[in-house]
């Protein structure tokens, strides 16, 4: 074997060892604190060389979002593979926890509802997490834009709220765990080419295993507003919490308005409180986007208004399971309960020392990463 040929073939191996050991290294990372146990090996491990190459040095160019536990970049892998590409914010403490969550938990979720988490790089400092491309986005750049809310006819609002509902159901209840997202928002509901949604950013999702309903914790984390009483006060999450924050949601897609939105009657502190005051009136139909109001179903968008509402309700008991929402949507003929009056938070003081905010790219700018619950 000629010199020059044997150099060569020992710089490659030279390479794949240490790719291969910067693997191990990573997978023992990740398996400390994996909640779905069993062994990572086959997850894919991209290099922090062919990343900073994919997004050509995380130019501002290709930066498509900022969140609170990073940036977001554009990159093309392997020639011509679109990915989105998460940059943690190094010495985040919270992105370091939700780095873990999200590769250990996400990597072995498969539902065309749920975005797709690719492979993952840890590289010094470096912690990224390598997705699917979107190539639409997040749901609030159309929704709450009014040159592109157009795009959102009622046939495709219609499509993502029932596509979240199927995503939502395969967390709680398809799945191999029960998962409750925690973060469920506009911003968070990725659109591919073809409109369809896809639920993002599982940073501060929480597994159940056996029997287990309900969790409890002293941090509680999400974005005001989607965040149900009985978090917001205790501290207490379960399915029904995502079930209220996909209310919301929901009530968000037909009438165009952000939950705490400056465009309604200042009589009505947010949406859900404005659209309970227009159901109970009989004028449900008031809320229905402009953009669609002489288009849309009447019949389907009056029961979708009637879902949401039955989500938001204020006691969690109340709030019907993710298999009856999506019964309920799917069925023009399934009869619907009548729903309670929903919870009413006053505005929080912005100042208040229980609060840390965190701003994003979203346009909802009360999101919250930390409120010690009381």
């Amino acid at each position: 074997m000629p010199a020059a040929t044997h150099v060569h073939s020992h710089c490659l191996e030279m390479v794949r060892r240490k790719k291969e050991i910067k693997k191990t290294l990573m997978l023992r990372y990740l398996s400390a604190s994996s909640d779905l146990g069993g062994k990572n090996s086959d997850f894919p491990v991209v290099s922090f060389e062919d990343i900073v190459a994919a997004t050509d040095n995380f130019s501002d160019s290709n930066m498509l979002g900022m969140g609170g536990f990073g940036k977001v970049y554009k990159g093309i892998l392997e020639g011509d593979k679109e990915v989105a590409i998460k940059r943690l914010g190094s010495g985040s403490g919270q992105g370091i926890e939700e780095f873990r969550n999200e590769v250990t938990l996400i990597a072995k979720l498969q539902h065309r509802n749920l975005v797709r988490l690719l492979s993952c790089c840890i590289h010094d400092d470096e912690k990224l997490l390598i997705y699917e491309y979107m190539p639409n986005k997040s749901l609030d750049s159309f929704l709450f834009d009014s040159t592109r809310k157009d795009v959102l006819d009622w046939l495709t609002r219609f499509k993502i709220i029932k596509g979240v509902a199927r995503g939502l159901l395969y967390l709680h209840q398809d799945s191999r765990l029960t998962i409750i997202h925690r973060d469920l928002k506009a911003s968070n509901i990725l659109l591919d080419k073809e409109m369809s949604p896809k639920i993002s950013d599982f940073g501060m999702a929480r597994i159940f295993g056996g029997k287990q309903q309900q969790g409890n914790t002293i941090r509680v984390v999400g974005t005001y507003g989607y965040m149900s009483p009985e978090y917001v006060m205790g501290g207490a999450f379960s399915v029904k919490s995502d079930i209220y924050s996909f209310g919301v949601l929901l009530l968000e897609i037909v009438s165009g308005l952000k939950i705490s939105s400056p465009q309604l009657i200042m009589n009505f502190p947010n949406l859900t409180t404005y659209a309970w005051r227009l159901w109970e009136d009989g004028n449900a139909m008031e809320l229905v986007d402009s953009a669609i109001a002489g288009s849309c179903p009447i019949d389907e968008v009056l029961r979708c208004i009637h879902v949401g509402l039955l989500c938001v309700q204020h006691h969690s008991d109340a709030r019907p399971l993710m298999s009856s929402v999506v019964f309920m949507l799917e069925n023009e003929i399934a009869l619907l309960p009548e729903p309670e009056q929903p919870a009413y938070f006053a505005a929080r003081n912005r100042e208040n020392g229980h609060t840390r905010e965190n701003k994003d790219n979203s346009q909802n700018t009360m999101s919250i990463t930390t409120l010690i619950g009381r």
